[in-house]
């Protein structure tokens, strides 16, 4: 599957990933709907599916970064479709060396993102891909660290949007995509 292939083609393709996304509720407490997107990656038709349609998004990036953990995989997976290299943007504590950290506030108290040392140069364009946008923090920490080391954000592609949540908002002037709104 080609990257531009038509509109009606892809949006044909997206329903049949749509279709992958099984829907946990209670999960991972009383009250939340969890949308698994494990269906997904372990459709080889559906991750070509994904991985085309956000790979047509990256332009003139040098890099993709795929967000800890699920974004690894799709931002892998765009990455090789795009022909770019892929960073990983990782939780605390799981790379040898930091470039820099950034911590953040989350609904249930805080977390630290980390960058590896000497991968990411100061004016790399760099596209950010993780699996699913929801209020925006994770994704916001993200760009700012990317940010910090002096990249410039291309853009943030997402397979899945909760858009009740609000998360775009706090991405500023970042240009968003995702392939499916909830």
């Amino acid at each position: 599957m080609p990257v531009g292939t038509d509109d009606e083609e892809a949006a044909e393709r997206l329903a049949q990933v749509r279709a992958l996304v099984r829907d946990v509720p209670d999960f991972p407490g009383p009250g939340v709907l969890f949308r698994d997107i494990t269906p997904v990656l372990a459709d080889g038709q559906a991750l070509t599916t994904v991985a085309t349609e956000l790979a047509a998004l990256v332009g003139e990036a040098d890099l993709v970064a795929g967000v800890e953990a699920r974004g690894f995989l799709i931002g892998s997976a765009v990455a090789v479709v795009a022909g770019v290299g892929v960073v990983p943007v990782r939780k605390a504590g799981k790379l040898p060396r930091v470039a820099a950290s950034r911590s953040y506030s989350l609904e249930y108290g805080e977390a630290t993102l980390e960058l590896p040392a000497d991968v990411v140069e100061a004016g790399a364009r760099v596209f950010v891909v993780d699996d699913v946008l929801a209020t925006g923090g994770t994704a916001a920490a993200t760009c700012a660290l990317l940010a910090d080391v002096g990249a410039v954000v291309t853009g943030f592609g997402a397979l899945v949007e909760l858009g009740a949540l609000g998360g775009r908002a706090r991405l500023g002037d970042v240009e968003v995509h995702a392939l499916m709104t909830y």
